[in-house]
């Protein structure tokens, strides 16, 4: 490649990138609103097979998105608010078990020696000050209404994300068309080829795991109900939220209800239906949710995942984290094009084209 060919394509990659690092916070509510008109815009193509117009099946699908949204909103924030409130109260007994009994129990079991760790002026401050920590819907409201601007341009951007939500997934053909148009003649059937690809990978992960991980969630929150644990909705909620990294959800899960269990029935046969809770999810998950939801399309080995996840949090922090896996299967669409040129040129011993 020339070397003036390569700095005409260098220098548009380094003029957006220094446009989106400025840019970071305002293009936020256009990210959103871009990620959820990927995630719904199959349904709008599926509803455009029956015939209905393009706006007509994105008004359709847009309302049904928006009362999903509302609903979830109204029904799981509230009931999460009071496991939280409810964690947060009970605290300081899971510390006193931690301090009385978990740790004596451990240092008899593995002769390990006495260890100076006191949790007492935590378990007090905790006692004193939990009170305070409920109504957190409330608590964020009124810290942002303290700062007019601030509460301004947080509710723009959250105004922004329906509206901008709506016009993407109306347009959303047409701008796939108008990018397409951009790419240069002699790489246009490879970078199509690859974005086809990459796409068939994202959209498995992402609508496939997603609602992986809401539907294990589920089966978390209503077996822990039925056991009769305070904190299910809290503890199981989480455990699903984790479980995009393979066995670590059920992990956290499981610990975390069986220390609940314990605190709250103070004996171990209470455990037995948690454990079976958490063994029936893994099941559903591994026999019914997974090869429905996603199928053998991502490809992604466990190590793989567990790797990108730790390097993702460790480059990027959070949003790393939340990045990681739709990156890493980018990235393997694009190692295997690599290994397919590989195995089809000279270096591995093909043949010169005559």
């Amino acid at each position: 490649m020339p070397g003036a060919t390569k700095w005409l394509i260098l220098l548009p990659i380094v003029i957006a990138g220094g446009f989106l690092y400025l840019l970071a916070p305002v293009l936020t509510p256009f990210f959103v609103a871009a990620l959820l008109a990927y995630l719904v815009d199959p349904w709008v193509d599926k509803l455009e097979t029956y015939k209905l117009s393009r706006g007509l099946a994105t008004a359709i699908v847009f309302t049904a998105l928006l009362v999903m949204i509302v609903l979830l909103l109204l029904i799981f924030v509230p009931m999460l608010e009071r496991q939280i409130t409810l964690f947060i109260g009970k605290l300081p007994g899971y510390l006193e078990w931690l301090q009385n009994t978990a740790l004596p129990w451990l240092l008899a079991r593995f002769g390990l020696e006495q260890t100076n760790l006191d949790l007492s002026v935590l378990q007090q401050t905790l006692a004193k000050n939990w009170q305070k920590a409920g109504g957190l819907a409330a608590s964020v409201l009124t810290s942002l209404s303290h700062s007019g601007l601030a509460f301004l341009v947080g509710l723009v951007n959250l105004l922004l994300i329906p509206v901008v939500t709506f016009y993407l997934l109306r347009d959303w053909d047409i701008l796939m068309a108008r990018i397409r148009e951009l790419l240069p003649l002699n790489i246009e059937p490879v970078v199509v080829r690859l974005a086809r690809q990459s796409d068939e990978v994202l959209g498995a992960f992402l609508r496939g795991q997603l609602l992986v991980m809401f539907g294990l969630g589920v089966i978390y929150s209503v077996g822990l109900w039925l056991v009769g644990l305070d904190l299910a909705l809290l503890i199981g909620m989480v455990a699903g939220l984790l479980s995009f990294v393979p066995y670590l959800g059920f992990i956290i899960g499981l610990l975390a209800a069986g220390v609940a269990a314990v605190v709250q029935y103070h004996d171990v046969v209470h455990l037995l239906p948690i454990v079976i809770v958490f063994i029936s999810g893994q099941l559903v998950e591994g026999l019914v949710l997974s090869p429905l939801l996603i199928g053998g399309r991502i490809g992604l080995h466990p190590v793989a995942v567990i790797f990108a996840v730790l390097a993702g949090g460790q480059l990027f922090g959070f949003f790393g984290v939340l990045l990681a896996l739709p990156a890493a299967a980018v990235i393997m669409v694009l190692l295997r094009h690599a290994h397919e040129r590989y195995l089809s040129s000279r270096l591995y011993g093909a043949p010169p084209p005559e």
